[in-house]
């Protein structure tokens, strides 16, 4: 069943993907405004994250996701998918986000790579991220880097499509700076940004993969 899964899904990211429409349903106002009248993301710093699928010990088919260290930085303690920048002794981006997913989990099993979503540019810290996706047939086993990641999270895909894990929030990114923002409620942590855009992304084309 999981494989069968993965071949719909390999399918359906060679069709074109919902794109940005898809994305900035998970965005902020303020995010959209800002990247609707800007050309910021010209220059841009090319990163990678890898987002993986694999079933659970109940075989439920899941993603895999971190949660990062808290440290002084952009993205501190946020829900994310494993990857960062590219490096120059990477020779493409799927590379980037291969060595990143095996820095930052430590996993013992080399998933593979099926398909990529579209890009998303993080303003912050001025990342143009390129998500991969890619399975593997069983859970890995992980020994996270202890300085990146703080703990690893599996979110079963069921809970992704589940219309009432998108809830809206009010937080403050930087002292002073308040604003109000959807998220994914992933086991009672708030996941918003890049990462929700990304997998809202993902979530539209699941809805016609998934049974």
């Amino acid at each position: 069943m999981f494989q069968l899964f993965i071949n719909k899904l390999k399918n359906n990211l060679q069709k074109p993907l919902p794109g940005v429409t898809a994305q900035f349903e998970m965005a902020h106002v303020k995010r959209e405004k800002i990247l609707a009248n800007s050309n910021e993301s010209e220059h841009y710093r090319p990163s990678a994250v890898l987002i993986l699928l694999f079933p659970n010990e109940q075989q439920q088919t899941s993603v895999l996701l971190i949660e990062r260290m808290t440290y002084n930085g952009h993205h501190s303690g946020q829900i994310a998918f494993p990857g960062g920048k590219a490096e120059p002794d990477d020779v493409d981006l799927e590379a980037t986000a291969l060595r990143e997913f095996f820095e930052e989990t430590g996993a013992d099993i080399t998933p593979l790579v099926i398909g990529q979503l579209t890009p998303v540019y993080i303003p912050v810290s001025k990342f143009m991220v390129q998500p991969f996706v890619s399975y593997v047939e069983q859970k890995p086993n992980f020994s996270v880097s202890a300085c990146e990641v703080r703990d690893i999270i599996e979110w079963e895909i069921n809970d992704l499509l589940n219309p009432q894990t998108i809830k809206e929030t009010t937080i403050e990114p930087t002292p002073g700076y308040k604003l109000t923002t959807p998220y994914f409620d992933v086991h009672g942590k708030v996941l918003w940004g890049a990462t929700a855009m990304m997998l809202n992304e993902l979530k539209h084309v699941l809805i016609t993969t998934h049974p």
